[in-house]
């Protein structure tokens, strides 16, 4: 009877559980559970144009430049005018495009660049990015009053508000009417329709979702041949420097698909080095360090490669580096330092040390 009840209760349990989960995602059964209200607002943390989303908070033009410095420099430039590692923040914009909402430098086919102030018609884009993205080594680290802060300095910067100005959630929106490019972006392309953002009404495309009588899944029946591989120059070298998307290598062939890789008999010395090298790279991945260097190729900075042949045996002093960042060693662009933990900083150092195998 005992064993009875224990099952006749279990029974009664997962049958409420169920129900629960049931009411909570009747929408979608089956597929996995309704996010919680402290989940959900985790991610819903996007500014939107009419900003819906802002957090209430302030900064000063003078506490957002000793941040900039900071954090923000090393890849901007003192002056948000750097190009060297994305392009310029800042530049580009007059007193008449303040005025105006129109920059006239966009329509000037000698001007020597677009900066991001040149083109950005929203003030919310800019406080929303650097508040979920910045700084690019630790992103989301910045406090809600040091965004408010590092925005109200990139204003001053671009000519927009005074030094001893003070941004804040109460007067954004009057910023907003300053910004050199409001005027300069359309919404009549329908692409976005209905009123919310004041398009037109009517979709740019006609087409009807179809989710009967599809096609079989494509089997591939050829592939590019070799004499058109690299007929537009290697597309590895088309694409930005830095990022995760790099592009393909279009000067060797592509590797096929189940090939058998060959498996060589490595000595003891070889293995090891081998081991050290996938611990090694396994943190390279992990830290965001091939962002910027490649093994054999710079990108930002210098090739892991390189880095080896400069200092071999110097694993004490890779490790301080890497550990420190700085500039002036292999060019003018700084390395910021780098956050991960001081055995993850030995590996690499170790790894660079000894050559930078695989």
């Amino acid at each position: 009877m005992f064993k009875l009840r224990n099952a006749f209760l279990a029974t009664a349990l997962w049958a409420l559980l169920g129900t629960a989960g049931a009411q909570v995602d009747a929408k979608y059964p089956g597929v996995g559970r309704a996010a919680t209200a402290k989940e959900v607002a985790a991610w819903d943390i996007d500014v939107r144009p009419d900003f819906k989303g802002l957090p209430a908070g302030s900064g000063t033009v003078a506490k957002g430049q000793d941040i900039w410095e900071a954090k923000c420099a090393s890849c901007h430039g003192i002056f948000g005018e750097s190009g060297e590692v994305f392009s310029p923040l800042v530049g580009g914009v007059t007193p008449d495009d303040i005025k105006k909402g129109r920059v006239a430098n966009l329509l000037n086919t000698t001007y020597p660049g677009r900066t991001t102030f040149m083109k950005v018609p929203t003030l919310s884009t800019i406080w929303d990015y650097i508040n979920r993205a910045m700084p690019w080594t630790a992103p989301k680290s910045l406090a809600t009053d040091e965004v408010y802060s590092v925005v109200a300095f990139l204003l001053n910067l671009n000519g927009i508000v005074p030094d001893d100005f003070t941004l804040s959630d109460k007067n954004i929106r009057e910023v907003q009417g300053r910004m050199p490019n409001r005027n300069g972006m359309t919404t009549k392309h329908a692409m976005w329709p209905g009123s919310e953002f004041g398009g037109a009404s009517k979709p740019d495309t006609g087409n009807v979702a179809c989710m009967k009588d599809c096609a079989p899944e494509v089997k591939l029946a050829s592939f590019l041949p070799e004499f058109a591989r690299n007929a537009h120059g290697n597309l590895a070298e088309q694409n930005r420097a830095v990022g995760a998307q790099h592009g393909a290598d279009t000067t060797r062939p592509e590797a096929k698909v189940g090939a058998p890789v060959p498996v060589a008999v490595a000595a003891p010395a070889k293995a090891e080095a081998s081991s050290a090298g996938k611990a090694a790279s396994a943190l390279l991945q992990k830290n965001g360090c091939t962002a910027c260097h490649g093994i054999t190729n710079k990108i930002v900075g210098p090739a892991f490669a390189d880095i080896a042949k400069k200092h071999p045996g110097k694993a004490d002093y890779l490790t301080g580096k890497i550990k420190a960042g700085g500039s002036g060693v292999w060019g003018a662009v700084p390395m910021p330092p780098q956050t991960l933990s001081d055995a993850e900083a030995k590996i690499i150092a170790a790894w660079l040390a000894s050559g930078a195998g695989k």
